[in-house]
């Protein structure tokens, strides 16, 4: 079953949002909350993490019935990796080096804003391209 376009684009802006103050403060816990926002996204699909729950819940009834939808497997794969993106910055933030606290929390920035400002989905393009080459091979 497809799902809303706008919810994963809803979903990154928030998450971009989390993960600048993540990077400007340093704040751990609130990347562990971030972590654990992508594990559930990842684990059962956008629609289950804590974003899409607020999209569902509180924005979709506002701002009408969807118009366009996209498969759910692409933004379920991005989910997971940002899920692990997220885990390396949380270690790089709490356990060192700082660097790679700083350096994955940032990709991950990018990737989210990307998303959320431009509609483009870098880890729904890997997905894409996964199964590209994985169909190729098999």
């Amino acid at each position: 079953m497809d799902i809303d376009a706008r919810g994963p684009r809803f979903g990154a802006a928030v998450t971009t949002v989390v993960l600048a103050v993540v990077l400007i403060t340093g704040n751990a816990w609130l990347l562990a909350w971030q972590t654990l926002a992508f594990a559930l996204g990842a684990a059962g699909g956008v629609g289950r993490s804590p974003y899409g729950y607020v999209f569902r819940t509180l924005v979709r009834p506002r701002i009408g019935p969807p118009t366009e939808f996209e498969a759910p497997q692409p933004p379920r794969f991005a989910q997971a990796v940002g899920l692990v993106f997220a885990a390396a910055g949380l270690i790089g933030l709490t356990a060192g080096p700082a660097w790679l606290g700083v350096a994955a929390t940032g990709a991950a920035l990018a990737a989210a804003f990307l998303n959320s400002a431009f509609g483009y989905c870098l880890g729904c393009e890997m997905y894409l391209l996964v199964r590209r080459v994985t169909v190729r091979a098999g």
